[in-house]
């Protein structure tokens, strides 16, 4: 009985032996090395893992910046608070960096752009683009107010109010998953101290805008003759401010004869 008990232990005992020097073996053949900058920097990292930074994930964004393919500032969610831990992490500078936000370049509300019927269905905006003439709306280019992007934004920097998306610069991350999604690309960043935004991206030719939206861009060129900077320009019928240029004048809101041109 006893020498039955001492067998069963001395079995159990040698399995757990030959178990540890397995995995003891395993460990050494399967082990990898952490890179401790790499750990520390996804430590940094919020951890949203939205992809703004233009990697899968803030474990593939602090990968890319421990080996220096990837600045100390990649992530727009951080910001530069982030970026200034993270640049004592790698030992440089973090340099100075402009806050983006996701900017509607459509005003076409329910007021202001004309249905041509009543979308019944689910909201969504790629649905919508699939109901009849493309969306309710006669304008082809503007938004659709089906929330997409909405239901993207993990900040809640977006609202649909009367009819249109409108961003929450204040809120906005600069995540880019809203670009992404909105099927008439309608959105972009801009900076966050942009002072005069064009809120029309329709491409179609002025006789037309005025048939269907009283705030559109009908590519009259005079924003674009009276900017004192040069820093507008009308291409495909629609009026673009390059922001790096813009002096903050505001002539081109108050030229604007559809006020298609906005003070932010």
């Amino acid at each position: 009985m006893i020498s039955g008990i001492i067998i069963a232990t001395c079995v159990v005992a040698g399995v757990g032996i030959a178990i540890g020097l397995i995995l003891g073996a395993a460990d050494l053949k399967l082990h990898v090395d952490v890179d401790e900058k790499e750990a520390a920097i996804l430590e940094a990292l919020p951890g949203n893992n939205c992809g703004g930074c233009g990697f899968p994930g803030c474990s593939g964004c602090a990968a890319a910046i421990a080996k220096g393919e990837a600045a100390v500032n990649q992530c727009p969610v951080g910001g530069p608070a982030v970026a200034e831990v993270i640049s004592k992490i790698m030992g440089v500078e973090a340099g100075e960096s402009t806050r983006m936000v996701a900017y509607v370049h459509c005003q076409g509300d329910c007021e202001k752009a004309k249905s041509k019927y009543e979308y019944v269905g689910v909201s969504d905006c790629r649905l919508q683009t699939q109901a009849p003439g493309g969306g309710a709306k006669t304008c082809s280019y503007g938004c659709l107010g089906g929330g997409s992007c909405v239901s993207v934004c993990q900040f809640g920097a977006i609202h649909v109010v009367n009819g249109v998306a409108v961003v929450d610069k204040e809120e906005c991350k600069a995540c880019g998953k809203c670009i992404d999604i909105c099927p008439h690309h309608l959105i972009d960043l801009i900076p966050y101290d942009s002072k005069q935004v064009v809120t029309c991206m329709s491409k179609d030719m002025g006789k037309f805008v005025n048939q269907y939206c009283s705030v559109g861009c009908i590519a009259c060129h005079i924003c674009e003759k009276n900017c004192p900077a040069g820093a507008i320009t009308v291409v495909d019928n629609v009026a673009t401010i390059d922001q790096t240029k813009c002096t903050h004048c505001g002539t081109c809101v108050a030229k604007c004869p559809k006020k298609a041109i906005k003070a932010v």
